[in-house]
């Protein structure tokens, strides 16, 4: 038995706000700074009574306008978001019901930030390969820049709101890609390094407003990052026998543009073989991946037979590859 990638459908929250939006009343900072930086030209973001439950009810309900199945036949339902619309109940809950799916799906949340799509391949093949489950949706989707300080542009900067559906199943008919293992890993060591402190029960509410906004310490991520992405691959092709040349895409999570570039240097990637995207979204979280891929297969990007690798890497910390044989096109 093996476990498929069918399909996957994105939705993004309808406003923009620009480079120029973003700093305007915050010194020290620039339109071209933020260009430069980080690589996003403008970010989508939710509106005040948006919640990322509502971009993945949307962004599900476009796979199913596809054709891609019947909902009636989930199996299970998989929602990856660090933005809950409540403490509880789960997300996954509230959108069994708003999606009409029936009630013997199995229903629940992951709380991954950047690493969830891998993540949740890794789960939906599980689930396929052991015959829990026929058909997974899985959706991943986040609001984090509700979560952004508007004055810490070295965070606001960076986040886009959005969500995707993906469709994992057993069949192999018009699926884009069989799904492989996986290579998994986590070190909470770095947990106070992206983290909200305020909030939850461990610091319900805080006087030092910070507490509340989202806590980036973008240097020690970026070295956990860079230091990182060579090993889990390299554990990835281990398991499946393969070398670095015998990829032919490497789709990453994009926690930007620029950084996406700094890895094709640091790791001497054939560019061609990196798809940098969302330069007009900004950072989705676990939405990124599955993003680029929708974006790689509407542009026939990578041929039937070729292998990619997927890498995710963030929030916990908490990073993870999987393999992918693309059948599409």
């Amino acid at each position: 038995m093996s476990a498929y990638l069918h399909s996957i459908a994105s939705e993004v929250a309808a406003q923009i706000q620009t480079n120029e939006e973003l700093v305007a009343g915050v010194e020290g900072w620039t339109a071209d700074r933020v260009g430069k930086t980080t690589g996003v030209i403008e970010r989508r973001i939710a509106a005040a009574d948006e919640t990322a439950g509502d971009l993945c009810f949307r962004a599900a309900e476009k796979l199913f306008a596809s054709s891609a199945i019947d909902r009636a036949t989930i199996d299970a339902l998989i929602v990856c978001t660090q933005s809950p619309d409540y403490f509880l109940p789960s997300t996954a809950c509230v959108l069994q019901d708003r999606l009409r799916l029936p009630q013997t799906v199995a229903a629940f949340d992951v709380s991954l930030g950047c690493s969830g799509y891998t993540h949740g391949l890794w789960l939906a093949r599980s689930l396929v390969l052991s015959d829990s489950a026929k058909n997974v949706l899985l959706l991943a989707g986040d609001t984090l820049s509700k979560s952004c300080h508007p004055q810490n542009l070295a965070v606001a900067s960076l986040f886009g709101d959005g969500a995707t559906a993906s469709l994992i199943t057993n069949s192999a008919e018009n699926a884009w890609a069989e799904i492989g293992p996986s290579a998994l890993g986590t070190d909470g060591r770095g947990a106070q390094n992206l983290i909200i402190k305020a909030g939850a029960s461990r610091l319900p509410t805080s006087e030092t407003p910070a507490d509340h906004y989202l806590h980036m310490n973008g240097g020690e991520i970026a070295s956990f990052a860079v230091s990182t992405v060579d090993v889990v691959i390299n554990r990835l092709l281990d398991k499946v026998g393969l070398k670095w040349h015998d990829i032919d895409g490497f789709v990453f999570h994009h926690a930007s543009p620029a950084f996406v570039k700094r890895l094709i240097s640091v790791y001497r990637l054939p560019p061609e073989k990196v798809p940098v995207g969302l330069t007009n979204i900004g950072n989705t979280c676990s939405a990124t991946i599955p993003m680029v891929l929708e974006e790689c297969a509407k542009a026939d990007r990578f041929q039937p037979g070729q292998k990619l690798v997927l890498v995710g890497f963030g929030v916990g910390y908490s990073w993870s590859a999987t393999l992918l044989e693309w059948k599409h096109g």
